[in-house]
Order: C-alpha cells, then structure tokens, then sequence
C-alpha cells in the first residue's frame, strides 16, 4: 500500500481559453472522481498555473496507476492537443499524446512508491 500522497495535476489544450480551461478541469475531475482516490480539488490560489487540480490519494498501486491510465486517456480523446502533468513531491510525469507506454507509468508509479 501506498501512503496517502497528493498529487498536482496541470491540464492544459492548445488553444484553450478561461472558459474552456474551466470545463476541461471539472470534467477531469468529474472522471477522477470516479476513481479510488480520496479528493480532488480545483487549485484556485498560489503558484500552480490556472488548469491545475490537487488529488489526495491514499490507496495501492494499482489506484495510481489506475487514475494515471485514465488521465493517459483524457489526452487522446480529442484532436486539440492536449497536455498532463502530474507532479507528486519532486516527481513529474508529463503527458502530452495518449501513445505514452504503460511502462512508462508503472516507472513513474514505482519511483512515487520508492519515496
């Protein structure tokens, strides 16, 4: 089991302005949401840019690597191009097309889980 972390995620889409910022984030965490994690949160203050939602987790591997997975999913669904950052402690995982490998999550997810 994973000790219960947060997670920082950044959303952006090329061309995106405030309004569309703004459904993008409340449908991601309408999905996340849906996930094992414990919270998330539209980040509204300090310095992570607008597009950034905070996930408490606390759970197995398995759930990260499920909300990772899902996330991944989010990217490729649309043509616009679209980016993910998820950021736990100094660790960033950047997404920017849904080709990205399982491999390379489950890498993220074991150095998250190696502290």
């Amino acid at each position: 089991m994973l000790e219960s972390m947060q997670m920082l995620i950044g959303i952006a889409e090329g061309g995106a302005d405030a309004e569309r910022l703004d459904y993008l984030i409340h449908g991601v965490r309408s999905e996340l949401l849906q996930l094992d994690v414990d919270a998330v949160e539209p980040v509204s203050a300090g310095p992570p840019p607008p597009g950034a939602l905070l996930v408490s987790l606390g759970g197995s591997a398995e759930s990260l690597t499920q909300m990772m997975t899902a996330l991944r999913s989010w990217v490729g669904r649309t043509p616009a191009p679209r980016t993910i950052e998820m950021t736990v402690g100094e660790r960033t995982l950047r997404i920017s097309d849904s080709s990205i490998g399982q491999q390379t999550i489950d890498e993220f997810v074991t150095a998250v889980r190696e502290g």
